[in-house]
């Protein structure tokens, strides 16, 4: 790589620039753009200033309080243990961008019923599915 192509990295990254744009303009690697701003430090500054929650110091959990430890060099953590976050987010629905929510009406009842997640749904729940796959199961 030349000091030109470093130097290049430098005000692209430093004007928002992601690491396919760059690779694509210099022409070379996105994994040597990726592996020269890791060494270089060029992404800490970015790293250190994200906030999550506004007029939240970014080293305490917003769940519990307590400090956050961050690991250096990795994505900044925003909750001490998975229980927190876990908690945090069932509290918090109304933030959680869900975008996979499917209608359906039930092939055995004809009811009308919303999943998550899965677009080949046919029947609202397991008893429905039973009663029309197999005729009411082994009960009658």
């Amino acid at each position: 790589m030349t000091d030109r192509q470093e130097e290049r990295i430098r005000e692209m990254k430093a004007g928002g620039c992601g690491y396919v744009r760059i690779a694509q303009e210099l022409g070379i690697s996105e994994n040597t753009v990726k592996s020269f701003c890791r060494r270089k430090g060029i992404n800490k500054a970015a790293a250190d200033t994200a906030d999550f929650t506004p007029g939240r110091d970014k080293n305490t959990c917003p769940c519990c309080g307590k400090e956050v430890r961050q690991n250096p060099g990795r994505k900044a953590k925003r909750f001490c243990s998975d229980k927190c976050r876990n908690a945090w987010w069932n509290s918090h629905l109304d933030q959680v961008a869900r975008k996979a929510h499917y209608d359906f009406v039930c092939a055995f009842c004809k009811k009308p019923f919303m999943a998550y997640g899965n677009a080949d749904r046919k029947y609202c729940s397991h008893a429905c599915y039973v009663a029309d796959r197999f005729g009411g199961g082994a009960d009658e």
